[in-house]
């Protein structure tokens, strides 16, 4: 049985309409199951490159359709991942929002309709399945644990009118035992903490990071009160009360420094988070009797509390789904679809996610190249593996691009950013190139798996962790080996790389080992501070270009970047992008002068925006795809030199922030 498993919004990249908000409907994805098999999946972010994708996945549902070689006349099921139910209930939320201005229809006839305008012909509705959200989850961690008997939990900030859910799984049988209510959510307590700290949703993993930084006995008492735990395994969380918070503490402003109260509060959340967790876990592994633990779930992204679970002793194994997130929920609603049918064929232990994109065979990827031969020189490396470990070990930071993309947040040696893990200037070398991110956060650490128990305190029964979805404990005598990757605690979300599951990758640690004596890399998510994980071979190449990045793998390919000039860049195709607008509006700049003003938008974000100069906005008017930089403004009337240098420079801007795209003529 062939089914296709989605989430994410119900609208396209380029249109606003059905966009419920990005908070509600984010991390679109299409995953195509066959049987208990991945056939293919990617999350919409990849390809549409909007960040966490509130949009409808219709480029990842024909990424997958292609993976198999198939129509979508031919896929059994399309299974979406929230119960028909809440999907209605929140269409008839947007339509309230717009004042009626949309019209009344119901979620099954709007997925039917979406797929029909994005395939040009009517879909079949009796073949759309709604899964609820949070089993889903369920499925989509249970299913590929490889245990036949577990307790399955699953906490995330809401979804189907519920926060989390507690089942058990026994052979080819899920059973729900409880459900936890949106006010109990912790993922919506955790962001209302983190409120306070200048951040938001999409933001926890950074307070994560910074917790450790903090003493959680500060604010203990001022955080206790906003939680009980109850007999039962139960508990309340009380979000009405984290005003009181804001009363003891200085609020940061997003972007605004951190102080000592604000490391000090991400610490004391932090262990309320993993006190409350665990007071569940506790109460119903006793309840159940089950050895063995799957998490998913946005909370399950909480890699410091999976890390204090696992060494707590309460589970023989644990096994986190590595896209716990919603992108999660299309892999679960797929299985869980075939499970409900009894099609489900195998339920084999998850060895890798690398089911997206292939970054192409040489042949393509030269021609990419060749395509931005003012910009770089590249060269087929006859050990690719040898002669990226050497530059590596000589200080550089390289982008790496092999195979398959990495489904889930997690950049796991296919589109990575790859250092030295030994010097401790090296987490701030790569964060001030690549990543402008803060500078508490921490980088992690791949090891080859049979070296990692001599790095690493890693749990009896647990020898492999190939998702880093686990913060580990590093050896105290190798903390300072690892100065680049050890957490101020003594901590590193650890990835483990076996020669089975991710053998390119595998070769190169090995190979930086005969020259260091050290199986490990600093590993990071190949893009910048703006975009997604970059996917194709354009993305990779974008990526590089405009990061301080100072060597690419990609393919067979060892490539490095040539000085290049504004009037190299003047020859660049420009595009704007799907989710991109241009505005030219008429407004006042002074208290007695009006002007034309342009501003760049996007379909995702209201309150985004960013205004351009004259010359500039008149160029991304007339923006093809097709014409180049320099064409666009001498029609623009900037084909002055000094002025249309000015321009370019100020695209080239632009492009780092990803609001346009630019790409050789030729390509």
């Amino acid at each position: 049985m062939l089914t296709l498993g989605l989430s994410g919004g119900l609208s396209f990249a380029h249109e606003e309409m059905y966009d419920i908000p990005q908070s509600f409907t984010h991390d679109g994805a299409a995953v195509l199951v066959e049987g208990g098999e991945v056939v293919a999946g990617i999350e919409e972010e990849r390809l549409n490159r909007i960040k966490h994708s509130n949009k409808f996945p219709m480029e990842s549902i024909r990424f997958c359709l292609a993976r198999r070689g198939v129509d979508i006349d031919r896929v059994d099921r399309i299974a979406f991942y929230a119960s028909e139910e809440y999907c209605n209930a929140l269409l008839a939320r947007v339509r309230l929002l717009t004042g009626g201005a949309l019209p009344r229809i119901d979620a099954r006839t709007l997925l039917a309709a979406k797929l029909g305008q994005g395939f040009g012909r009517p879909i079949d509705r009796d073949k759309i399945v709604f899964v609820p959200h949070h089993q889903a989850h369920a499925a989509s961690t249970y299913l590929l644990s490889g245990f036949d008997d577990s307790l399955i939990v699953a906490i995330d900030g809401s979804g189907d009118f519920l926060s989390g859910l507690v089942a058990v799984g026994s052979g080819d049988r899920i059973d729900v035992l409880s459900t936890m209510p949106e006010s109990k959510s912790l993922g919506n307590f955790y962001v209302a903490v983190i409120n306070l700290l200048g951040y938001g949703v999409f933001d926890e993993y950074k307070v994560m990071g910074l917790a450790p930084y903090g003493d959680p006995a500060r604010y203990r008492a001022q955080m206790s009160a906003l939680y009980t735990l109850l007999p039962g395994g139960d508990y309340e969380v009380y979000r009405d009360r984290v005003g009181a918070l804001a009363q003891v503490i200085e609020v940061r402003q997003k972007g605004g420094p951190f102080t000592q109260q604000h490391r000090d509060v991400a610490a004391s959340l932090q262990e309320a988070l993993e006190a409350i967790a665990l007071h569940v876990l506790r109460h119903q592994r006793e309840a159940t009797g089950k050895a063995r633990l799957c998490l998913a779930g946005g909370v399950a992204h909480n890699c410091t509390m999976n890390g204090k679970i696992l060494y707590s002793g309460l589970f023989e194994r644990v096994f986190v789904q590595p896209a716990a997130h919603d992108a999660g929920c299309a892999l679960g609603a797929a299985l869980y679809t075939n499970l409900a049918a009894g099609a489900l064929t195998s339920r084999r232990r998850l060895e890798h996610v690398f089911w997206g994109s292939d970054v192409g065979g040489d042949a393509e990827i030269g021609r990419e190249l060749a395509g931005w031969s003012r910009f770089v020189r590249s060269e087929r490396a006859a050990d690719l593996p040898g002669r990226v470990a050497d530059v590596i070990a000589g200080g550089a930071a390289v982008g790496w691009a092999q195979g398959g993309s990495e489904f889930g947040p997690r950049a796991l040696g296919h589109r990575s950013i790859l250092a030295d893990p030994r010097p401790a200037a090296n987490k701030d070398l790569v964060n001030a190139m690549v990543k402008k991110r803060e500078a508490y956060r921490p980088f992690a650490p791949a090891v080859l798996a049979e070296d990692a128990r001599e790095f690493f305190e890693l749990p009896p029964g647990e020898g492999e962790f190939p998702f880093m979805i686990f913060v580990l404990k590093v050896r105290e005598d190798k903390r300072s080996v690892l100065g680049a990757t050890t957490h101020v605690d003594g901590t590193a979300r650890v990835q483990t790389v076996s020669q089975r599951s991710n053998p390119r990758f595998y070769g190169l640690l090995k190979a930086f080992k005969d020259r260091t004596g050290v199986p490990v890399l600093l590993n990071t998510s190949f893009n910048n501070n703006v975009e997604p994980i970059v996917d194709s071979a354009h993305d990779v190449v974008t990526s590089f270009l405009t990061t301080g990045l100072h060597y690419l793998a990609i393919g067979g390919y060892f490539v490095e970047k040539r000085p290049w000039t504004w009037e190299d860049l003047a020859t660049l195709a420009l595009e704007i992008p799907r989710h991109v607008r241009v505005d030219q509006i008429r407004r006042f700049v002074a208290m007695d002068r009006a002007a034309s003003v342009f501003e760049l938008r996007n379909t995702y974000d209201a309150g985004a925006r960013a205004s351009v100069s004259p010359d500039v906005g008149e160029a991304l008017m007339r923006a093809d795809g097709a014409r180049s930089i320099g064409e666009l403004l001498a029609e623009a009337g900037a084909g002055e030199p000094a002025r249309m240098q000015k321009a370019v420079l100020e695209i080239e801007g632009l492009w780092s922030q990803r609001l346009v795209s630019l790409r050789p003529r030729e390509a």
